[in-house]
């Protein structure tokens, strides 16, 4: 099913597309000390590796804004700083080279503060997004609507759209999040409606990995799949790399964006021929390195396991008689016993992205 995205604006995060019915980057946000550029620099690698598009960074002082210029050096995915209420740590993160902003620029101070950032993005092609949380609206907002509104989110975020717009400063992204799923997806098809910015959506601290990724997943899609959205976060309380994860799983649930081999696998019941969680687990391991998008099917007997196996990429039944029929691109492979299928799968796979990556090489090339 292909929804219709939302028309906006579009420009760039450093060699990401954003908005203009770009694909729907997948963002994430660093956990370390922004100081240590060793070990912020190690989980960019990783957030990156587990396809991360762009990755946000907190710059709470000015060693942490002068540290993003030996992180951006190392960083192989485009950076954006996080500042909050201090105009000289932009212009200093400006001046290390980040690619994007997330600033609040009513928040910045005087008005020649915010003169100052956006002549020095205009000049470095510096987008900024502007964040609003319902727990952290302006007293003026709240006061009027009611604090953690749907209504004073969205004034909050026209106010702080219409200060760079007064400045000449069109390339901006805005976030409205909050952690009552309702409130966010209300509040995002309302700023929607009343301009043509684009979208970062998120559920602001949405929790842990389990139940953070269930809440997020609740929100997110339904704002997806009615065409809303340019660059998403799942917010989770632990590694980055899951917060990658998953958001790159609800696009693939939507069919927004593939990457990876995606495992289809049965919930199993009283049929179940082989260990099928931990099969699933060992085959999440063993394949973690593909980014090519492919399909690989896990059933755990031949009731819906044949109809299922040759719609994936390669598909696996396990069979009464104790071996594993493997179906290949639509059609049967070959029987393999239990205990070779990780490494024979593993390979073909492995085979299948060379393929795809030299077909894709001769495309570029052609």
């Amino acid at each position: 099913m292909n929804f219709q995205r939302r028309e906006t604006r579009s420009f760039n995060v450093g060699s990401v597309p954003i908005g203009g019915g770009a694909p729907i980057a997948v963002q994430t946000m660093t956990k370390t000390d922004t100081h240590n550029v060793e070990a912020t620099v190690a989980q960019i690698r990783q957030v990156a590796a587990a396809g991360a598009d762009i990755v946000r960074l907190a710059v709470p002082g000015e060693e942490d804004a002068v540290a993003l210029k030996a992180i951006k050096e190392q960083s192989p995915i485009p950076l954006i700083a996080d500042i909050h209420y201090n105009y000289k740590l932009a212009l200093k993160a400006m001046e290390s080279g980040v690619d994007g902003l997330r600033l609040n620029p009513g928040n910045i101070g005087a008005r020649w503060k915010v003169e100052e950032v956006v002549k020095e993005a205009k000049e470095r092609k510096i987008p900024i997004r502007i964040g609003v949380n319902s727990g952290s609206v302006e007293k003026q907002f709240a006061s009027k609507y009611g604090e953690g509104s749907v209504e004073a989110m969205v004034e909050s975020a026209l106010y702080h759209v219409s200060i760079l717009e007064d400045l000449d400063f069109p390339d901006i992204k805005v976030s409205l999040k909050a952690t009552d799923v309702q409130r966010n997806v209300a509040a995002n098809k309302l700023f929607a409606s009343k301009t043509d910015i684009p979208l970062h959506l998120g559920v602001t601290e949405a929790g842990t990995v389990w139940s953070g990724s269930i809440k997020s997943t609740a929100g997110l899609a339904v704002l997806l799949s009615e065409g809303l959205g340019d660059t998403l976060r799942v917010s989770l309380t632990g590694n980055p790399v899951e917060e990658v994860r998953v958001g790159w799983q609800i696009l693939a649930s939507l069919g927004l964006r593939r990457r990876g081999v995606e495992i289809i696998s049965c919930p199993t019941c009283g049929r179940l021929e082989i260990p099928i969680e931990q099969l699933c687990h060992d085959f999440e391991q063993a394949l973690a390195h593909i980014d090519h998008p492919f399909h690989l099917a896990i059933m755990g007997c031949a009731v819906n396991g044949p109809g299922e196996s040759r719609q994936a990429d390669i598909g696996i039944v396990a069979h009464h008689s104790g071996d594993v029929r493997v179906y290949r691109d639509g059609e049967f492979w070959q029987k393999v016993n239990y205990d070779d299928l990780l490494p024979v799968i593993t390979e073909e796979f492995n085979r299948k992205w060379e393929e795809a990556k030299t077909a894709e090489g001769m495309q570029e090339a052609g």
